[in-house]
């Protein structure tokens, strides 16, 4: 199979009617994982990786508030990475993806804020400050309800598609703010544990504890984007000859079941 072949055959998942079935076999396999895969990385973080020498053990909700916040940036670059091929190539199914990457996207940012809350009480003794890295962040949370909202708002649904694109690409910017943020200003908020230049300045177990909740996060977005994406793909092509016939298959399939 030639290049340009391997291409058309991965385009033609770009066909709602292609890819409703495939979401549907795919997502329990990858909410399975995600199950093993956070049960291993709680067993890890909170049973088999030793105590912090300097914050002792409120340092363990770091393996859920970093996947998390990690969740939440990658998310929504994803987010509007799809918004943006969307736009280019006019294809209904990337606007589709980019509102269903959405809702978990700001469950993620929220859990991140949340237990940075928890962890930032007893390391700098409030819930809360206006830090950089948390301002940032919390900024991220109002983008994500803010497409949300702007995309349910909207009736008709090719003016909600352009008007959340908008918002995802420019609302991207924020991104690397985020990330960047300890590094350009003096914040509270401590620098990255982990970095692709850098050895891990943390034990190997606590890294393995994080990293594998950080798969879990991945997985568990796989999944639960594949379900809601099914029933966002019926509710577009509901006057497509395809659902027609699905419905009426499912219709089938119940009545004799009964």
């Amino acid at each position: 199979m030639t290049p340009s072949d391997r291409g058309r055959s991965l385009f033609r998942f770009a066909a709602p009617q292609v890819f409703y079935p495939l979401a549907g076999r795919l997502a329990p396999w990858f909410a399975a994982l995600a199950a093993v895969l956070t049960l291993a990385g709680l067993w890890l973080g909170f049973f088999v990786a030793p105590t912090d020498a300097t914050q002792g053990e409120v340092y363990r909700v770091i393996f859920i508030h970093v996947p998390a916040a990690w969740m939440s940036m990658f998310i929504y670059l994803i987010m509007a990475f799809w918004a943006a091929v969307g736009l280019v190539m006019n294809t209904r199914l990337s606007f589709i993806m980019s509102q269903a990457l959405a809702p978990t996207g700001a469950m993620f940012c929220f859990v991140a804020l949340w237990t940075g809350a928890l962890w930032g009480k007893p390391t700098w003794g409030a819930y809360w400050v206006w830090d950089a890295r948390l301002t940032s962040q919390l900024l991220l949370l109002f983008l994500y309800l803010g497409f949300i909202a702007l995309t349910r708002a909207i009736e008709d649904p090719r003016r909600a598609d352009r008007a959340g694109a908008i918002i995802a690409l420019v609302g991207a910017v924020n991104v690397p703010i985020i990330y960047f943020s300890v590094q350009w200003w003096n914040t509270l908020h401590q620098g990255a544990s982990v970095s692709l230049t850098k050895a891990p300045s943390m034990a190997t177990t606590m890294l393995a504890g994080m990293l594998v909740m950080a798969l879990a996060a991945w997985a568990y977005t796989i999944a639960v984007v594949l379900w809601r994406v099914r029933p966002m793909i019926l509710e577009r092509e509901r006057h497509t000859e395809w659902v027609g016939a699905l419905l009426d298959q499912e219709s089938t399939e119940r009545g004799g079941r009964a």
